[in-house]
């Protein structure tokens, strides 16, 4: 089901801005890959490439190639609303739509593309997603409640449950945890070790702890200074780059001597 990512001499531009320089990596399929860095490195920037996510901000391209199972994402045949659903997407905040019930919420993305569903399947894929993201003991007596009802933690896994329903290879999470708290975050943590027995899973984290806990390789982003583009400084098992990195500017970073 899960696939590897290899993305190629890839540089992503605003207009005339350019955000990322020259980014190649493999992203290992059915496991969990963690960017950090500081603050405007271009990490989520990088991580909305991957299902072409950066394209809704005007004048967003790319160059260069991201081949998911061989498949480039960027080949001119390639439609993004079937690389949307491919590749999921969770983002920092919860955004559970407000007017839907937590089961209309689960989904919401299946109808979105457009796909006929009978209510008996639709029961079953709300209940299967929301196994799926730890979330249906919790909610099973009142899936026709608000989705805006549940805590920040519930919204969150809420929104990874919506993200399973339309059966995605590569799941990409954009800080998911920065809004929660302590026991949430456990809880969405948790929940991503499990995710990686099915997905590839990649994170944007500004906590190296959770990047520590969570994942098995890392990705240091970096800039040489503000205005200039971000770049992939080293890439490796995590615990190596935590441990031993390569690049003094990884060390540093990890240390907390900048950022």
């Amino acid at each position: 089901m899960s696939k590897q990512i290899d993305v190629h001499d890839l540089n992503i531009f605003y207009g005339n801005f350019h955000a990322v320089q020259d980014v190649s990596m493999t992203i290992e399929a059915r496991s969990v890959t963690a960017f950090i860095g500081p603050s405007g490195c271009g990490k989520s920037t990088f991580l909305r490439t991957l299902n072409r996510m950066h394209e809704v901000i005007p004048g967003g391209r790319v160059k260069g190639q991201v081949l998911v199972d061989g498949k480039d994402l960027y080949a001119r045949s390639v439609d993004p609303v079937d690389v949307r659903r491919q590749v999921g997407m969770v983002f920092q905040r919860p955004n559970p739509f407000p007017t839907m019930s937590i089961k209309e919420n689960v989904l919401a993305g299946v109808k979105l593309n457009s796909k006929r569903i009978s209510a008996a399947a639709g029961d079953e894929l709300a209940e299967k997603s929301l196994r799926g993201a730890n979330l249906w003991g919790e909610v099973k007596d009142r899936l026709d409640k608000p989705g805006s009802g549940l805590s920040g933690g519930q919204q969150q896994r809420l929104c990874i449950a919506r993200a399973i329903a339309v059966q995605p290879e590569v799941i990409l999470m954009d800080e998911p945890c920065s809004a929660l708290d302590p026991i949430s975050t456990l809880a969405v943590e948790d929940l991503i070790d499990e995710l990686k027995q099915d997905y590839t899973v990649v994170i944007v984290t500004h906590n190296m702890q959770q990047a520590a806990r969570v994942s098995d390789r890392t990705g240091f982003f970096n800039l040489e200074a503000t205005g200039k583009p971000g770049q992939l400084v080293e890439m490796g098992d995590t615990q190596r780059i935590f441990n031993n990195p390569a690049e003094k500017a990884t060390e540093d970073y990890i240390s907390g001597r900048f950022g």
